[in-house]
């Protein structure tokens, strides 16, 4: 080799190495950050002896709320107002937002057929046991289902944490927990879960902070400490929207605690999935299962979708009081507010349905059930503020994205969902990636629309984590 010829080697190796460690410092993995796992976020000052707070605060309740009369009375009044709708437009059903013809029937459904029912409303809410507990300052409630020694005969035994999102509540997972629970299952069935389903910070009947920085890294630590407050050192997590985003912060920040991480709304955000989500469009058919290939491409298309479906989530997280003003005590607005979401994130096309499709797919009590925990418990702007605390310099420099993940982890896709992740991005941040699944109907809110499914793929997903890992029983 002459020596020009080792020149340009030295120099091509020299230069390649910058651009490796340029691209390394810009998408590489990272190492777990260190947070405050005791962070006080209650409105009173944090106590001066702050570990005997902590080992004095492991109180749990039972609770049952029940409403007076008099707030329904307000509610039913309100709903009685003559409403001023301006009509929607010539040919528009759900294109440009809640229809509003339609929106005269839901509440008419509202005021004069459920509204009536609420106490039998509340309890079927009220099935299941409820409690609450202070975590760092702050009353949070959960529901809590605990198999009896009698009914783990036989039976595998689990504890699992089941997280919400927004705009949804505990309200969404109770079919689901009826399957994880259930003691009458027939004797294919090995599995019997302990089920925790805490209201999120914010969210129905936990309280919300009244500092700034709780975001969703700060949830997920109290979501753990709630756990192990509960006795669960090990455990494991299903979740969508902001219970896929809190239960892989979860995974990844204490991965000693989770047997394994179970989601319907896998995604990866890192620079580096970006990139591969762009090159994987010059071949889909190279990285997607055959027949699955209208989940994730066009790429134009869900472009677009996010284009238009996307303008709460930029309100939310820059203007979450204003839009919460609007909201407040304006239960009209707040269901069509809500409800929307649940016509267009179950299924796009049902933007162009007079009722958006809402019938379908779900039971009106059911939705209506959802909208009466937000409006009672006055939680819309709380639940709200979360989508701004997501998105301070504090919290995205934490670039918990691009930091590992490597407990078992499983990812059911439903077409119907805003957005779709290929598991060759997945794999970047879940390392250890041993379910992926597509299911061709469905959307956002699963546990609600389609739980036996869920459950189904769930299942699917422990039994390969048993398989691979030989975890121990509870």
């Amino acid at each position: 080799m002459s020596p020009l010829t080792r020149l340009l080697v030295l120099v091509f190796a020299i230069g390649a190495g910058l651009v490796y460690k340029q691209l390394n410092h810009f998408w590489g993995d990272l190492p777990v950050p260190v947070l405050d796992e005791q962070q006080w976020w209650g409105d009173e000052a944090q106590p001066k002896d702050y570990a005997a707070y902590l080992a004095n605060s492991t109180e749990i309740m039972g609770n049952r709320l029940v409403y007076p009369e008099e707030r329904l009375e307000d509610l039913a009044k309100l709903l009685n107002r003559t409403l001023r709708l301006t009509p929607p437009l010539e040919g528009v059903a759900f294109e440009y937002g809640f229809n509003s013809n339609y929106l005269k029937e839901l509440v008419a459904y509202w005021r004069d057929d459920y509204l009536p029912r609420w106490r039998s409303r509340e309890v079927f809410l009220w099935q299941f046991n409820h409690f609450t507990t202070e975590i760092q300052g702050l009353r949070m409630h959960f529901l809590h289902l605990m198999a009896y020694d009698e009914n783990k005969v036989g039976k595998q035994h689990y504890p699992v944490l089941l997280l919400h999102g927004w705009p949804g509540s505990v309200r969404e997972f109770y079919d689901l927990i009826h399957l994880l629970h259930q003691t009458d299952l027939d004797d294919n069935n090995k599995y019997i879960f302990n089920v925790i389903v805490p209201s999120l910070p914010g969210y129905g009947w936990s309280q919300g902070t009244s500092r700034t920085g709780m975001g969703p890294a700060q949830v997920a630590i109290m979501l753990r400490n709630l756990m192990l407050r509960l006795g669960y050192n090990k455990f494991f997590i299903q979740g969508g929207d902001w219970g896929s985003i809190l239960g892989s912060h979860i995974a990844t920040l204490f991965p000693q605690n989770v047997l394994g991480y179970h989601s319907n709304m896998c995604n990866n955000l890192s620079p580096r999935s970006m990139v591969k989500g762009s090159l994987a469009s010059l071949w889909p058919s190279l990285f997607v299962p055959n027949g699955f290939e209208d989940f994730f491409f066009p790429k134009s298309r869900e472009f677009n979708y996010l284009m238009e479906e996307s303008g709460y989530f930029h309100i939310q997280a820059t203007k979450p009081d204003t839009i919460g003003a609007a909201l407040t005590d304006n239960p009209v607005g707040l269901a069509a507010y809500i409800l929307e979401k649940f016509s267009t994130w179950t299924n796009a096309s049902y933007r162009a349905l007079p009722d958006g499709g809402l019938t379908r797919r779900y039971k009106l009590d059911a939705l209506l059930d959802n909208v009466m925990i937000y409006y009672l418990t006055n939680s819309i702007t709380t639940s709200q503020r979360l989508y701004a605390e997501a998105y301070t310099n504090e919290q995205r420099a934490l670039r918990l994205e691009r930091v590992p993940t490597n407990v078992p982890t499983g990812c059911a896709r439903f077409k119907g969902d805003i957005m779709h992740f290929l598991d060759i991005q997945l794999q970047d941040k879940y390392k250890n990636l041993i379910h992926s699944t597509y299911y061709p109907r469905g959307g956002h809110f699963a546990a609600l629309e389609v739980p036996q499914v869920l459950y189904k793929d769930f299942i699917e997903f422990v039994q390969k984590v048993e398989r691979k890992f030989k975890i121990p029983t509870l």
